[in-house]
């Protein structure tokens, strides 16, 4: 096949590589704006979850996993300390 793609395009060495280098930019383009996003919704990589073995997510909910409420009531809230192991460096 590209064999007789390249016998097929015309104007000599230079022109069968610019040639070449257009139908491999329309393909790129076609691929880009066409092919690409209407394959997307089909495709899983958006698809990420993330839960326990029953498929549930309770990773940013305000109740925990044996439905008692996280301290603090805020869905995004970090039920630790993050400054406990995170002493200040010092000067040595």
């Amino acid at each position: 096949m590209y064999a007789w793609l390249w016998r097929k395009l015309p104007f000599g060495t230079p022109g069968k590589i610019s040639g070449a280098l257009l139908i491999s930019g329309v393909l790129v383009a076609l691929l880009w704006f066409v092919v690409f996003p209407w394959a997307e919704p089909i495709l899983p990589f958006d698809d990420v979850q993330v839960g326990d073995d029953y498929g549930t997510s309770t990773q940013n909910d305000p109740v925990g996993g044996d439905g008692t409420p996280i301290p603090g009531g805020d869905e995004h809230a970090i039920p630790y300390d993050t400054e406990t192991n995170n002493p200040e460096p010092t000067a040595s």
